[in-house]
Order: C-alpha cells, then sequence, then structure tokens
C-alpha cells in the first residue's frame, strides 16, 4: 500500500473531500496549538522538553496509524472516498515526525552535531528513530502528481510501501523509549501487524 495517493474518485462530491481534508488538518493542528500556546505559559510541567517529545512522538505514530488504516476502512466500509485523505494524513505525520526530530535536535541537543552523532551511535532507540524519519523525507517530498509522473507509477507505489519498515522503526523506538506505561507500544506494534496482515492477505487473494 503507497503512503500517499492519487486515486480520482467519481463520488463523493469534491467539495465533501475537501471538507474532510480540512477537518483532518484543523483536529490534527490542535496538539500542536497546545504545545505552541502552552510552553509560554507554562502549561507543559516541570520538564516542557519531554513533554514536547512525547507529545510529537505521540502524534506522529498515531497519525501513521490513521494513514495505515485508510485502506483496510475503505475496503470494509465500501468508502473509496477514503483514500482522497491518505495523503493528507501521510503528510500530517510527516509534521509530527518532524516536529519530533527538532525536539530533539534543537531543544535537546542545542544544534551540537558531535553529541548527536554519538546518541545515533550509541543509543539503539535514536538509531532506529532517525532511520524512520530519514525513510519518511522521501515520501513527503513525492507527496505530489508531479512526482508520480516523474517517477512512474509502479516506481512511486515501490517506495511508499517503505511506509511498513517506518512503522516497524517507529514501534522500535517506542519499545525502548517507553517507561510511563511499557504497554503501550505493543498496542501499536498490534495493530501495524493486523493492518499489514490485511494489506498482505488481500493481495494473495487477488492474486489466486
Amino acid at each position: 500500500m503507497p503512503f500517499l495517493t492519487t486515486t480520482q474518485l467519481r463520488s463523493p462530491s469534491q467539495v465533501f473531500v475537501q471538507r474532510a481534508k480540512w477537518l483532518l488538518i484543523v483536529l490534527a493542528a490542535l496538539p500542536f496549538l497546545r504545545l505552541a500556546v502552552g510552553a509560554p505559559l507554562g502549561w507543559l510541567g516541570v520538564n516542557p522538553i519531554e513533554f514536547i517529545t512525547r507529545s510529537t512522538g505521540t502524534w506522529t505514530i498515531v497519525s501513521l496509524v490513521v494513514t495505515l488504516s485508510i485502506t483496510p476502512l475503505r475496503r470494509l466500509l465500501n468508502w473509496p472516498w477514503l483514500v482522497r485523505l491518505r495523503r493528507t494524513t501521510g503528510l500530517i505525520t510527516f509534521f509530527y515526525a518532524f516536529l519530533h526530530f527538532m525536539t530533539w535536535l534543537w531543544l535537546d541537543r542545542f544544534f551540537d552535531w558531535t553529541d548527536m552523532v554519538k546518541d545515533i551511535v550509541k543509543r539503539p532507540f535514536i538509531t532506529v528513530g532517525f532511520a524512520a524519519f530519514l525513510l519518511l523525507i522521501p515520501l513527503a517530498l513525492t507527496s505530489n502528481n508531479a512526482s508520480i509522473k516523474r517517477l512512474g507509477a509502479r516506481a512511486w507505489q515501490r517506495l511508499h510501501w517503505s511506509v511498513y519498515a517506518i512503522a516497524v522503526l517507529a514501534v522500535f523506538h517506542f519499545i525502548w523509549l517507553a517507561r510511563r506505561n511499557p504497554n503501550e507500544p505493543y498496542i501499536y506494534a498490534a495493530i501495524f501487524a493486523l493492518l499489514l496482515g490485511a494489506r498482505v492477505y488481500w493481495k494473495f487473494s487477488k492474486n489466486k
């Protein structure tokens, strides 16, 4: 399943789909607004950097779950218009991943490149998290019709299949990092396994 899509739909109307996209964007912006407003007002607790790190990380993986859930939901509910939302949810995922990365780069490491390299090499959860972010970059950059035409639909789809590798890396990043609720990352792991399993099942069933 590609990370993003340009599938053209005949129904429901373009107006409905556009409103659904804007609703997604507004809802996705709420956690960011909470951080942006709460930081200067002291609403983020005694350790605001940790709060921001956890919040942006959580919303990255939640957005990734939503993105990967669109195709199964489309098939199960017979709502073809859902496909038109996958590009939006994919970009929301990248947005929060970028904020998560910048929190570490700026607020945690203060752009200390030497310290960053040591972190990436010596700390496994940083290593897999950084790898997941790097894999997200080409998906975000090719999230447009021009890239599909330039790469070709088949090559573009193969590139966007890397979203499942990103999901695996994100889960390991979360497992190694989780302290307060060590069971939470395993819930996401189970969801990703279910979504990938459904995709594989449908693929092989179609080829029979």
